[in-house]
Formats: structure tokens, sequence, C-alpha cells
């Protein structure tokens, strides 16, 4: 039998009439992903719930999301329909065209990053603020972690597929703390994709510190040597790069394995994606 919201939250039905739940997933288009922000806040922040800038947007366009008295309840998504309970609060004031004012809800602060539900939120992509009553009686406990949520864990080498901030950010140990460590273990060939332009670069990483290494370069110089990339950042800047690159493995292989069959692929994957005459890469 499954577990409802209301069972963990206890509101009465006048409650539920009185309050909001936010579901946060992306700061704007091609914006942060609140997930993201959470991850980099204080243990003290998120304990408490209060992330600056994580929860209690006031606004939909010229409109207030809530009003003075309401409680609101507020969920970040970490993947697809699950959702990580945040923060709840009573409103005191809705500022305009900034975050609310609220009094955390201290009965709930036990849950804060740890609890996590299943709820269908639907195509609202644009909406992210409902009438927590829409919810209450759909969205499903689905896990309450012994400890507060501290990111994805390495999900096998056949989804590695990093976003720059994300990937900087995992490399800082600020989330998914197995993720550098399973890099650090394989050789491999790997995709710089620009998402803007949709050029590529094709690489192999060789060396003993494995693709973990190799990143690591890009994170520290964006360019990583190569020409075209070298050009890319003297005329765009390393913001192009922190915006604009994802990183993707393509193969990977021990860290014994021969240097000069990954060379080979590396070369096979470049004539495959045609990288030379339309990417990156420069031979």
């Amino acid at each position: 039998m499954d577990l409802l919201l209301n069972t963990i939250l206890g509101l009465s039905e006048k409650d539920i009439q009185n309050s909001k739940i936010e579901f946060n997933m992306q700061a704007g288009v091609r914006g942060e992903l609140f997930i993201d922000r959470w991850l980099r806040a204080s243990h003290e922040e998120k304990e408490n719930g209060t992330c600056k800038e994580c929860s209690f947007w006031g606004w939909y366009g010229d409109k207030r999301n809530f009003l003075p008295g309401q409680k609101v309840f507020s969920f970040i998504r970490i993947r697809d329909e699950e959702w990580l309970f945040i923060s709840a609060g009573t409103v005191l004031d809705v500022p305009e065209g900034t975050w609310a004012k609220v009094e955390i809800i201290e009965k709930v602060k036990p849950f804060f990053g740890r609890l996590i539900i299943h709820c269908k939120k639907g195509n609202t992509y644009g909406r992210y603020t409902f009438n927590i009553s829409t919810f209450i009686n759909s969205a499903v406990v689905k896990e309450i972690l012994p400890s507060i949520y501290s990111g994805e864990q390495f999900n096998g080498y056949d989804n590695v597929h990093l976003e720059f901030r994300k990937l900087s950010a995992v490399f800082e140990g600020k989330i998914m703390p197995t993720y550098q460590q399973a890099l650090e273990k394989i050789t491999g060939i790997y995709c710089l994709t620009d998402t803007k332009t949709g050029k590529l670069y094709i690489g192999s990483a060789t060396g003993e510190g494995g693709v973990a290494q190799r990143w690591g370069n890009y994170l520290e110089t964006k360019h990583g040597g190569n020409v075209k990339l070298r050009q890319l950042f003297n005329e765009k800047g390393k913001e192009y790069f922190e915006e604009y690159f994802t990183f993707t493995l393509l193969e990977y292989f021990g860290l014994s394995y021969d240097h000069d069959k990954i060379i080979q692929r590396e070369q096979y994957w470049k004539k495959c994606l045609n990288t030379i005459s339309n990417g990156y890469n420069d031979n």
C-alpha cells in the first residue's frame, strides 16, 4: 500500500485548502538546475530549509504565487518524477519581483533533504507552484533517507554525460561523491559537445589518472590545449565553455589497456562523426 505525502505532512482539510506546493526544476530556459543550486548550499542551510534562491519564488509573471498566511511546501526535482523535500514555510510577505519571506515550519524540518516523493507534475513545464490539494492524494512517499541527500551516485560508465558546471561541482567535491573516483579508474574515448552550435570534439584519455585527469585539465584550462578549442576560448572566453559544453564518455577501458588501440578508436570516432571538417578536431 502506498504511503501518501500527507501521512508525513499531517495537514488538516483547512490546511490543505490554504497550502501551496512548489516543484522547482530549472531556473529559466537553459538555467541552473535547482538540485545543483541546493547541493551547493551549506549543511546548515539544507538542514534548516533556508537555502537562498532555492524555494518560495513569489511571482508567476505579474501575479503572486502566494498570499501572506499560506503554507508552502517546497520540492526540487532530482530525477524524472522524483522530488526532494527541501523546505516548508508560512508566508509572511511577498515583496514584488523577488522571493517570498516565510517562517519555517518547525515540525517538518527533520524531513528537509531526506524525504523523496514520486509525483507526476504533468506537462506544465513553465509552472512550478500549485495548490497542494491537486497533488495531496497522488504524491507518494518513495523514500526517507537516513541522512541529508548528498547528490546522485555514479550510475555506470554507459551513462556518463555531464554539463560543464556539473562536472566542475563533481571535481570540487560538492556533489556526486563517487563520480570522480569512478572516472579515475578508466581510460577512454570522450566527446565534448558545444550545445550552442552542435559542434563536437573527440578526445582520448590515456594517462595514469584516467578520464578524470584529462577532464580535470579541461575544467582548469577550458580548452585542454587543443588548437581549435583554444581559438574558441580566445574568442569567447571561459564563460562560453561553462555555459555550453557537455562531457560524454563514448568508450571506456581499463587503465592498463593498450594506448595505441585507444588512439585507433579515437580516430574511428573522429571519422564517424566528421569532427575534423565539421567539429573542433584539427587532426
